[in-house]
């Protein structure tokens, strides 16, 4: 089991939008090629896309390499996957849609109005809920010391001691805000990468 959890799936609800579940959701993007197609398609959300051009970034993505800089083989391995399991399968989700006769793929209503972002939590690092639980014990204990005088707490002037864990918390959530925005499918750049993006199928 990887470090990587999926921690918000949410879709706007509308009278001409369908609904994506959580578990359909997290299994179409279970695989990363599938979310490099996902990230691509969000990047270009009103217009129809070519599978070569779709194969093509996905095959740089893979490969850590300008699109220029893609091989034959490298194209073929992408292009066969994509067409033979990836796009039908995100196709019959109801995410995309694939025209095998044309070429060409797009995102359905359901999936542009999907916002997704990846929790990513490296090896040596703790996930943000964690982080939230930690540091809200840490407050806890500081605000105890304070009441109970323990040196050199009680020392402390309340007003600069809850401006000092207001401040705690708004440099937190603030730096969790742009992480959010890195780690979102259809931000600029390449998708975000996870432990495992190595092993394609």
């Amino acid at each position: 089991m990887t470090s990587t959890t999926f921690r918000r799936l949410v879709t706007r609800s509308s009278s001409h939008t369908s609904e994506l579940s959580q578990d359909v959701a997290f299994e179409l993007l279970s695989c990363p090629r599938r979310r490099y197609v996902m990230h691509y398609l969000k990047q270009r959300p009103s217009q129809p896309v070519a599978v070569r051009d779709l194969v093509e970034q996905v095959a740089a993505w893979e490969n850590g390499v300008p699109t220029a800089s893609v091989t034959r083989d490298q194209r073929m391995r992408v292009y066969t996957a994509l067409r033979q399991a990836h796009l039908p399968k995100l196709d019959d989700g109801g995410v995309i849609r694939f025209d095998s006769d044309r070429g060409i793929v797009e995102l359905t209503d359901a999936a542009s109005e999907l916002e997704v972002y990846l929790d990513v939590v490296p090896h040596d690092d703790i996930p943000w809920s964690k982080y939230y639980a930690g540091l809200g014990v840490l407050c806890t204990g500081f605000l105890f010391s304070m009441w109970a005088n323990i040196v050199p707490f009680g020392a402390i002037d309340p007003l600069a001691g809850a401006g000092f864990i207001t401040a705690l918390f708004t440099v937190s959530a603030t730096v969790h805000v742009r992480y959010d925005d890195r780690m979102r499918l259809g931000a600029d750049g390449p998708p975000p990468r996870q432990r495992g993006d190595d092993q394609w199928d």
